[in-house]
């Protein structure tokens, strides 16, 4: 006779062995393209976009001052790190390193918007936003105008091909001619509410997302961190708003 091998019972199940997941041969790569990592890079660069707009901002309240602490200001930045750079190679390099913030910043939003999307599909708009709801709704319109404003700015102050009376060297007089022009000085003070919102809610959503990953974080501190962010953005914007009201007004001139 032939022996013959037992059946299986059923109740038995046969352990299936789980493959290891492949790692990646590029972990940071991996790291920035998820949602966690986008959601650093947003903040990081939105922190580095901030820290540009208020050492700007401080640095043109020398308006005030008159010409010559305004263009010796000017000159200041021109010769930041001669002569081991050519003169301005400085200044261009931390506008480079701005424009790649500015850029990663867009891409970060552009591709969490897309995940939360895929993930949820209910519109950014009828989310419920513990900060101000029109600061959160208007934030692609926000980025876009100061996108274009940005562009205008370099065009207008920096390579003078938007503004007739440019004259290279002579910030002050420079600033004073373009914010003369009605439709410029309109643009700026519209561009500037518009910095003032995003930086609002850029400012809030940066607590949000860097605190949410402490232990220690507080959400009954939120109402100080609501009124920082508000305090911050309406600094950096209302200087700026003063300084083409200045000018059409001749307290500047």
């Amino acid at each position: 006779m032939t022996a013959t091998q037992p059946a299986l019972s059923p109740d038995i199940s046969v352990p299936t062995v789980n493959k290891p997941a492949r790692r990646s041969s590029f972990p940071l790569l991996d790291l920035a393209t998820s949602a966690v990592g986008k959601k650093w890079i947003m903040a990081i660069s939105g922190l580095a976009m901030m820290g540009f707009v208020f050492a700007h901002m401080v640095g043109n309240l020398k308006l005030y001052l008159g010409q010559v602490d305004f263009d010796h200001y000017a000159e200041f930045l021109r010769q930041l790190l001669v002569p081991i750079l050519p003169e301005g190679i400085a200044l261009w390099l931390m506008r480079i390193g701005l424009l790649a913030a500015f850029g990663l910043h867009i891409w970060s939003a552009a591709s969490l918007t897309m995940m939360n999307r895929r993930a949820k599909p209910v519109r950014y708009e009828r989310q419920d936003y513990i900060a101000a709801n029109f600061a959160a709704r208007t934030m692609r319109l926000s980025g876009i105008v100061v996108f274009f404003f940005i562009v205008f700015h370099l065009a207008d102050l920096t390579w003078g091909v938007a503004n007739p009376d440019y004259v290279y060297g002579n910030a002050y007089d420079n600033v004073v001619a373009s914010f003369q022009r009605v439709p410029v000085a309109a643009f700026y003070v519209i561009a500037m509410v518009f910095l003032g919102l995003h930086l609002f809610h850029g400012t809030w959503s940066i607590f949000q997302t860097v605190g949410s990953m402490s232990p220690h974080f507080n959400p009954k501190r939120n109402p100080l961190r609501k009124g920082i962010a508000a305090g911050f953005a309406i600094l950096v914007a209302g200087a700026n708003i003063s300084f083409p009201l200045a000018v059409q007004f001749g307290i500047i001139g």
